[in-house]
């Protein structure tokens, strides 16, 4: 696909180009939308129109409704009917162009009209489509208008989906003959380190008649031109596809730790005058999965550590922005992950150019149902699936497969259709989705499959490359001898599902909390909503973090994991019902902060040293605590109270971590100390804080660039005079912007906030911290960002805005 990640050699490449060509379309929007359900085209009419910029998700904006009909899966908040235009004049040099609209992604419904002429209509709100607008334009000054209608009639999803024009919209300006979107495909057939040989099949729309030429150029990570294929077509007016090759020497391999990427320009050139040019990033690497050894990565055998992420970014909603998703990413791979799964559906084409750049391994997935309805949301994919499976699932391949962090598709999440025994729907089905993927791309095939029986459907039609397991961990030592036998290799497409809200402890620790539904919860549930973040919470069909891990690195076969999630995410907050209004399940919060299991799996996946302990240190005088304390790279590790020791205790067989439990709460200080051969490796403190005395603003980066889509994350801690942070403050945190920039959304990361996203001006800290999301205005200069509370000193960050 077209990369859109502005690398400095894309930006170079695109200098010279005197094509006007690409460019984004998110300016200059009026929006209107009825939040009913009724989907009443009345009642949407006589709405107001209002200026937005897109991406835009008129979801986010709505406060949280216990009575919206998305349930609290779709975290309380409503769909409906929305409708936005667009004007815009083409200068004349546009008249003797090919002009397309590009959309990576409506929710949902979505259909478009130029000038009253309608252009089509596309149902599944997670797919990327393009309209040819050349026939109904208007030039000379005149104005185009543009339209677009969406409909989200809930419940339609089993997580939150946001609403409308989420993500990126382009006008692309193509000559008369030019490259179809999505239009090159860039394989890998032989590499080792000493060479590869690069197909490069590009797809050649010619409405010319004249003699045509493709010259493509390879430039290599650095931006340094290294070769330049050219290919005469044949005077043909149509479409035509033209296969050129290259060998490249001792290549720079793209993997997990070195992700080194290389660029085809393409140029189409018609009596020499360039027509078109096409930007394509892609890797070379090789791979396989062996049943018996796991994942193979240019020869060398990797543990696919990954997550399981939605789309949606907490406070921003499902609006896509290319930071806030690179802020996730960097936050995982700090923990030690290198693996995403796009869970259960296309993703944005802007993550998928993150993960190439950031070396992770993608499971890219499609539908999350198939042809039967799925768990009570009647207005669901299913509707459709018939009439559009087949060219949702070939766009979506066509869209992602140059990408070289996608190294497997997956056709299916839990699907109805895998139970029945002797009903071959989902057979045929699997076979009909993974033929249509084999067309256009030879990655390996997979789907996730709850239904742990050999007569799963799934299974049976022996389609799929890979057997996708979720969850059932008590079952995987059994996988290929007596449960999924056969010569196909195994991978955990979802596992875990462990339950946590950060900095909350329930003891004792080794007591497993497992509700069976609602009504238990209601009953012996906590009454704020939180749940336990020692390793003793998870959903019923699931597992704690440790007892998923300390499988997964037993069996040698297991070739990866997706563990269930990576961040909370709005919506399903399996177990308890409204006001809860998110997920439980991430290792990060929903603002950004990691839980204690981050550093659980920081100590396992990385070399850099790891001393955390938990819990926090404020307890009642006499309370019997548990400490846990996650480390690496040491032999033992000592716990003190107040300086006095409290015993030294090392890991053993499969320990992930130590436990001091049972010991008796002394304020003051607890202190670990991890040791390597005797010799201090690190230590770590925890203090009994005191009240409430100030505040910390701490900015993750102090320069932006100007425009309005770099975001900076501003972390705010409650902290006592000493600095110590406090780990029950609730205070009201009050923010205020001065200069070149606004806030665009604040977070503290809880579960059950019902404040509405849409108040940017307060929100009250969780557990001592919040969160605040800056945006620049479109100008030079500086931000300044005051946060204060009622009898807390305040804080300031400043931002350079470049």
């Amino acid at each position: 696909m077209m990369s859109r990640f502005y690398l400095a050699l894309i930006l170079l490449v695109c200098a010279t180009n005197s094509f006007a060509q690409k460019s984004k379309f998110n300016d200059g929007w009026l929006f209107k939308a009825d939040t009913a359900n009724s989907l009443n085209e009345k009642a949407l009419q006589a709405k107001p129109w209002r200026p937005v910029a897109l991406p835009h998700d008129w979801s986010i904006e709505q406060p949280f409704d216990g009575n919206s009909p998305s349930g609290n899966r779709g975290a309380a908040l409503r769909g409906g009917l929305g409708m936005y235009q667009k004007e815009f004049i083409l200068n004349n040099a546009d008249k003797n162009k090919r002009i397309f609209i590009v959309f990576d992604g409506v929710y949902m419904n979505s259909t478009v009209w130029i000038n009253g002429h309608k252009l089509g209509t596309r149902p599944f709100g997670y797919i990327s489509f393009e309209y040819e607008l050349t026939p109904h334009l208007k030039f000379n000054g005149q104005k185009n208008t543009l339209l677009v209608r969406a409909e989200n009639k809930q419940p339609n999803s089993r997580w939150y989906s946001g609403s409308g024009i989420y993500r990126n919209v382009w006008l692309d300006r193509r000559g008369n003959t030019f490259v179809k979107n999505w239009g090159t495909y860039i394989s890998t057939p032989q590499v080792s380190r000493h060479s590869a040989l690069v197909n490069i099949e590009t797809k050649i729309v010619d409405a010319n008649n004249q003699q045509t030429e493709l010259q493509t150029t390879i430039y290599d990570k650095n931006g340094k031109a290294i070769k330049t294929l050219v290919q005469a077509l044949a005077v043909n007016s149509g479409e035509q596809s033209v296969l050129q090759q290259v060998t490249l020497a001792n290549p720079d391999l793209w993997s997990v730790e070195t992700p080194n990427l290389y660029t085809a320009v393409s140029r189409v050139l018609v009596n020499g005058k360039e027509q078109h040019r096409y930007t394509t990033s892609f890797g070379v690497r090789h791979f396989y999965f062996d049943q018996q050894k796991g994942f193979f990565l240019n020869d060398k055998p990797v543990k696919i550590i990954g997550a399981c992420m939605h789309h949606d970014l907490g406070a921003l909603g499902a609006a896509i922005n290319v930071r806030a998703m690179e802020r996730q990413l960097q936050i995982l791979k700090g923990m030690g992950l290198n693996g995403i799964r796009t869970s259960h559906n296309p993703p944005a084409p802007e993550l998928l150019d993150l993960c190439d750049k950031m070396g992770f391994i993608v499971m890219n997935e499609t539908f999350d149902v198939w042809s039967r309805d799925k768990e009570n949301t009647p207005y669901n994919y299913s509707l459709y699936f018939k009439e559009w499976h087949e060219k949702d699932l070939t766009d979506h391949i066509l869209r992602d497969r140059n990408h070289p962090s996608v190294f497997m598709w997956s056709v299916g999440n839990e699907i109805p259709e895998q139970q029945g025994g002797k009903d071959t729907v989902g057979r045929n089905i699997t076979r009909a989705l993974v033929n249509i993927v084999k067309r256009l791309d030879n990655r390996p095939v997979t789907a996730g499959m709850n239904y742990t029986q050999n007569d799963n459907n799934l299974y049976l039609s022996g389609a799929l490359d890979i057997l996708g397991i979720n969850y059932h961990h008590k079952q995987w030592e059994d996988l290929g001898k007596n449960l999924f036998p056969g010569n196909k290799p195994y991978i955990l497409a979802e596992n875990t599902s462990a339950l946590a809200t950060r900095g909350h402890y329930d003891m004792p620790s080794d007591s497993i909390r497992r509700w069976a539904g609602i009504k238990d919860i209601t009953k012996t549930g906590n009454p704020d909503y939180t749940m336990s973040a020692y390793e003793n919470a998870s959903a019923p069909w699931a597992s704690t973090n440790e007892e998923a891990l300390k499988l997964f690195l037993k069996y040698p076969y297991l070739s990866g994991m997706y563990l269930w999630t990576g961040f909370d995410y709005l919506g399903e907050p399996t177990p308890y019902p409204f006001p809860a209004r998110s997920s439980y399940f991430g290792i990060v919060d929903i603002a950004g902060f990691p839980k204690d299991s981050y550093y659980l799996y920081k100590s396992v996946f990385t070399k850099e040293n790891v001393l955390h302990v938990l819990p926090h240190w404020n307890w009642t005088p006499g309370q019997v605590i548990d400490v846990h304390v996650y480390f690496n790279n040491a032999d033992e590790v000592e716990l003190f109270v107040n300086n006095q020791s409290v015993g030294k205790k090392s890991k053993q067989a499969d320990d992930l971590f130590v436990r001091f439990n049972g010991l008796k709460f002394e304020p003051g200080e607890l202190k670990a100390v991890s040791r390597k051969n005797g010799n201090v490796v690190m230590q770590t403190v925890k203090r009994t804080a005191g009240k409430a005395y100030r505040l910390v603003a701490a900015v993750d980066r102090n320069t932006i660039n100007a425009d309005h889509e770099d975001l900076p994350f501003v972390k705010i801690s409650v902290v006592d005079k000493d600095g110590n942070l406090v780990p029950d403050a609730n205070n009201t945190l009050r923010y205020r912007v001065q200069g070149t920039g606004k806030i665009r959304a604040l977070d503290n990361g809880y579960q059950a906030d019902l404040e509405p996203y849409s108040n940017t001006s307060y929100r009250k800290a969780y557990n001592g911290l919040g969160l605040a999301i800056i945006q620049a205005s479109g100008q030079k200069g500086k931000i300044s960002l005051q946060v204060s509370s009622e009898g807390l000193q305040p804080s300031t960050v400043t931002i350079d805005v470049k």
